[in-house]
């Protein structure tokens, strides 16, 4: 066994010898960017040896002076003997604690007024003040709680477990018959989860969470104002084993589905207990999660196998599991707390379209609307309220930095705007701070910048030997966005490959737009408003999205950024049972169209490989 004890967290760890450092950092609960699942392909998972040895040192991707300061990759250095080691800021994923007014918003209050749901949340409480029973008139404690409650909620069925009814007649009798009721929905039936003295009805804390491949997601809502708390993200921690759904899903089968639910269960645990510390709410009073997910990772976190979702028919094992105890899978909040994971639609299209569908209510409108939710899966939706079809394309991490050598989450410090300035390339960073990296909507408008300045040609590569640098390999050039000042590695740069993973990335997403489009004999002309779903939309510059290709050139007072509908879906079905049950028909409604039938998507993929497509006059054409 050795120690490493890694820089600046101080946090130390004791690890078997031939552990990857990687593999030491997750075990001492720090995060470190990786998208390649420790295959030493990504290059991030970058660290600093400052006492101790490794042997074998890879020199990639590396200058020299670097090498000389101890500059290593984590998932390709063994540990020997102790070591002391430092995490470069660019390169940790620390959990990140962001406030709901940066990314998310106040616009989630009015947007879910505006709606005029009615109902009551998933999981509610009601304070009641029961006449305690006489001689000559009385109940059984079972029988008068069952009933006060049917009669304030007018529910026609309920059930209470037997831990419940135990405690019943000491603490009804202990607090003269005042108590409060926690009641939550199990689909057609709502069950008595709690009894608790006094009136403690301001008290229903519920989590709303997005898991998605790359991000984890938290809102910590209050129910019974249905108000939302706070917000916490964090890198998911499965990327150690992939970057993308498919890479994890191989690794659960060679090993288990366990290593995956563990990874994802530790990250929402994670963001709970620093959303409640944060906002002074005891974790016995969260009486629900909720959470919204590609396919893939809603089994992960009920431990389900994904072995068939890869595999020809690629059927899941459910796309709507039933509520749960969140105890069940490892949740660490009230004991008989309920886990809600919403219903997806397929295999490849999950509940976090679902909820997206929900959101921007294109269910219940008359006219033709397109929602995608840009993100690892490029997921399209189209319809209105007499139809929805959804497909699904794998588009990789790029457009959300991960598979882009400088690239990161929309966080402090990424560059999220790109710009051309009285000649000169100009960028912008999240709330103006140093720039450490480049988030997906700054990788837009960089490419965007250079198509327009001619350092590169429509296929992607550098044309402009002025204005880009060799990179170290054979007839390999990239363009540096921000100069390194020091030997930290804190340049921003695009390589040629990373350029080829955004133009696939793109290429992906706007080729399956147009197959469902075509699908359907419908020209783009034809829609009436493009949802753009994700916290993506918030930096996305519309016009360098189309000059890419990445977006059909259609008016711009078409498109519309929807925001984290994932969020805002799960968190509608969270305060209002009306919208629950919504879901279940939202996913009855839609009809999966899956491309790898379509002989077609790969001749539209290979169209969409140019920048902003092959053939300029259709591009031109569509709007």
């Amino acid at each position: 066994m050795h120690s490493v004890k890694f820089y600046p967290s101080n946090k130390s760890v004791s690890v078997r010898s031939g552990t990857s450092l990687l593999e030491a950092a997750r075990k001492a609960g720090l995060e470190v960017n990786t998208n390649c699942g420790g295959e030493g392909i990504c290059g991030k998972c970058k660290m600093i040896i400052l006492e101790g040895d490794i042997p074998d040192k890879v020199s990639w991707p590396f200058n020299e002076a670097q090498i000389k300061k101890g500059w290593v990759l984590a998932c390709l250095s063994l540990v020997y003997k102790d070591l002391t080691v430092e995490i470069p800021k660019k390169h940790r994923g620390e959990g990140n604690s962001t406030p709901v007014s940066e990314n998310f918003g106040e616009e989630d209050k009015p947007h879910i007024n505006e709606l005029h749901y009615k109902t009551l949340p998933v999981v509610t409480k009601i304070y009641i003040e029961f006449e305690p029973p006489t001689i000559f008139s009385g109940q059984a404690d079972h029988q008068l709680v069952s009933n006060g409650v049917k009669k304030r909620l007018n529910i026609p069925t309920m059930q209470m477990g037997l831990k419940i009814i135990k405690i019943l007649p000491k603490v009804l009798r202990n607090n003269n018959y005042k108590v409060t009721i926690t009641v939550g929905l199990r689909r057609d039936i709502a069950e008595i989860m709690n009894i608790e003295g006094g009136d403690t009805e301001s008290s229903n804390y519920m989590v709303i969470v997005d898991m998605g491949t790359t991000t984890v997601v938290a809102h910590l809502v209050n129910a019974h104002p249905r108000t939302t708390v706070d917000s916490a993200s964090c890198y998911n921690s499965q990327s150690i084993h992939g970057s993308e759904v498919t890479g994890r899903m191989i690794h659960a089968e060679r090993k288990s589905v366990k290593v995956l639910q563990k990874l994802l269960v530790d990250d929402i645990n994670r963001l709970i207990v620093m959303l409640c510390e944060r906002n002074n709410v005891d974790i016995k009073n969260i009486n629900a999660v909720v959470c919204a997910g590609n396919t893939a990772m809603e089994h992960f976190l009920l431990d389900l196998s994904t072995n068939n979702i890869r595999r020809k028919p690629f059927i899941p094992v459910t796309v709507e599991p039933p509520p749960l105890r969140a105890s069940e899978v490892g949740l660490k909040v009230n004991k008989r707390g309920l886990l809600y994971s919403l219903p997806g639609i397929s295999g490849w299209v999950g509940s976090d379209l679902t909820a997206g569908i929900l959101a921007v209510q294109m269910y219940k409108k008359k006219e033709l609307g397109l929602l995608i939710d840009i993100g690892t899966n490029g997921e399209v939706i189209l319809g209105n309220r007499d139809w929805l079809v959804a497909t699904s394309a794998s588009a990789g991490p790029a457009l959300e930095g991960a598979s882009v050598e400088c690239g990161m989450r929309a966080e402090p410090g990424a560059v999220d705007k790109v710009f051309v300035e009285s000649g000169i390339i100009k960028y912008s960073t999240i709330n103006k701070q140093p720039p450490i990296g480049i988030c997906g909507s700054g990788i837009i408008d960089l490419l965007s910048v250079l198509l327009n300045e001619k350092i590169i040609d429509r296929s992607g590569r550098f044309i402009d030997e002025n204005r880009t640098s060799e990179t170290g390999e054979a007839n390999k050039r990239r363009f540096v966005l921000v100069e390194e000042t020091n030997q930290e590695d804190n340049s921003i740069y695009l390589t040629e490959k990373d350029i080829e993973n955004i133009i696939t990335a793109k290429a992906a997403i706007f080729a399956a737009i147009t197959i469902i489009m075509q699908r359907l004999s419908l020209k783009f002309s034809d829609l009436d408003t493009f949802y753009i779903a994700g916290a993506f939309g918030y930096y996305l510059n519309i016009e360098n999205a189309i000059n890419i290709g990445l977006l059909p050139p259609l008016p711009l007072d078409k498109f519309k950024f929807s925001g984290n509908t994932s969020i805002k879906g799960a968190k509608l079905a969270a305060f209002y049972q009306e919208a629950f049950n919504e879901l279940t028909r939202i996913r009855s409604a839609t009809t999966y169209y899956d491309l790898l039938g379509a002989d077609d998507y790969v001749e539209e993929f290979k169209k969409a490989m140019f920048l902003p497509h092959t053939d300029i006059d259709y591009w031109r054409a569509i709007s």
